[in-house]
C-alpha cells in the first residue's frame, strides 16, 4: 500500500472537490451559518485553555446535542478555566454529565490542566510551537486527546484562521477516499490528511480566497482559506458522503464530477 503524499495532483482534486461542493446551496448555507461565529468553537469563549478543554468536550457529540453541549461550555467559561479544575468531584460531574461520558471528560480536564502546569514549570509557551509540535505534543501529554482532538485544540486555541485544518473521523473514511488518497493506519491518518488539505490550501490560496469571496463569510485578507475550506468539506461529508445520496457520482475522483453526471442517471 502506497501512501499518498501531497503533490500537484492531489492539490488539484482537493481544489476540484471544494469547487463543487462549495457550489451547493445546502453546504454553502451550513458554511455561512457556521463559518464567522461557529457553534461548536464559539468566539465568546476567549481563554485558550477553555478552547483546548472545548476541542475534548466536544467529542461524541452529536448535532441534536449541541444546544446542550453549548449550554455547558457557557457555564465552564462562567466558572473560569481555574475554578472548574478546582470543583469537587460531585460538581464536576453534575456539570458534564448533560453531555455523557462524565468521567472520561472530566479525565481529559484534569489531564489537560496537568499538561499545561508541567509546560508553564518548564518555560514552555505552546502558542510558539508550530503546529505539528502543537500536536504531537498535545496527543502525547494530555490523556483522551487523539490526534483529531490535538488538531481541534491547536485550531480554536489559535484562532479559526490560525491555518491549521483539523481532520475528523469521517474526514478519513468518506472523505479521503472519495478524493482517491490512501492514508496511514491507525491515528497517524489524521495528521496525513490534515497536511494532504494543507497543502493544497496553501497552493491554491488565491482561487480559494475567490470562492470564498462569493459567499457570506470574513476571511482576514492575510489568511489563507483553510477555515473556510474545512468547513466546506466537512459539511460536505455531513450532508453528502456519511448518507449518500442518489444524486452523488459514486465514482469520484475518476469522474470529476460530484452530483447528478451519467453515473448517477436511471
Amino acid at each position: 500500500m502506497t501512501v499518498t503524499t501531497p503533490d500537484r495532483r492531489t492539490d488539484d482534486r482537493i481544489l476540484a472537490l471544494v469547487t463543487r461542493a462549495s457550489a451547493l446551496a445546502d453546504v454553502r448555507v451550513e458554511v455561512e451559518a457556521n463559518h464567522d461565529d461557529n457553534r461548536w468553537w464559539p468566539q465568546a469563549i476567549t481563554d485558550p485553555r477553555l478552547r483546548m478543554l472545548a476541542a475534548g468536550w466536544s467529542t461524541r457529540i452529536n448535532y441534536r446535542m449541541v444546544d446542550t453541549y453549548a449550554a455547558v461550555l457557557t457555564q465552564a467559561d462562567t466558572l473560569g478555566f481555574d475554578a472548574l479544575t478546582d470543583l469537587d468531584d460531585g460538581q464536576a460531574r453534575a456539570l458534564v454529565a448533560p453531555l455523557g461520558l462524565p468521567e472520561a471528560r472530566l479525565s481529559y480536564l484534569h489531564s489537560l490542566a496537568d499538561a499545561l502546569a508541567r509546560w508553564d514549570e518548564d518555560g514552555t509557551d505552546p502558542a510558539a510551537w508550530d503546529a505539528k509540535t502543537f500536536i504531537a505534543a498535545f496527543a502525547r501529554d494530555v490523556h483522551g486527546a487523539s490526534y483529531k482532538v490535538a488538531q481541534c485544540a491547536a485550531l480554536y486555541a489559535r484562532g479559526y484562521h490560525c491555518g491549521i485544518i483539523p481532520v475528523d473521523a469521517g474526514m478519513v473514511t468518506k472523505l479521503a477516499p472519495a478524493l482517491g488518497f490512501t492514508l496511514p493506519a491507525g491515528p497517524l491518518a489524521h495528521e496525513h490528511m490534515r497536511r494532504l488539505l494543507e497543502h493544497a490550501v496553501a497552493r491554491y490560496t488565491g482561487p480559494l480566497h475567490a470562492l470564498a469571496a462569493d459567499q457570506k463569510v470574513t476571511i482576514p485578507a492575510d489568511a489563507a482559506p483553510t477555515w473556510w475550506t474545512h468547513l466546506t468539506l466537512i459539511y460536505l461529508k455531513r450532508l453528502y458522503l456519511n448518507r449518500p445520496p442518489a444524486h452523488l457520482c459514486t465514482r469520484r475522483p475518476t469522474c470529476p464530477a460530484l452530483t447528478d453526471c451519467a453515473h448517477t442517471r436511471p
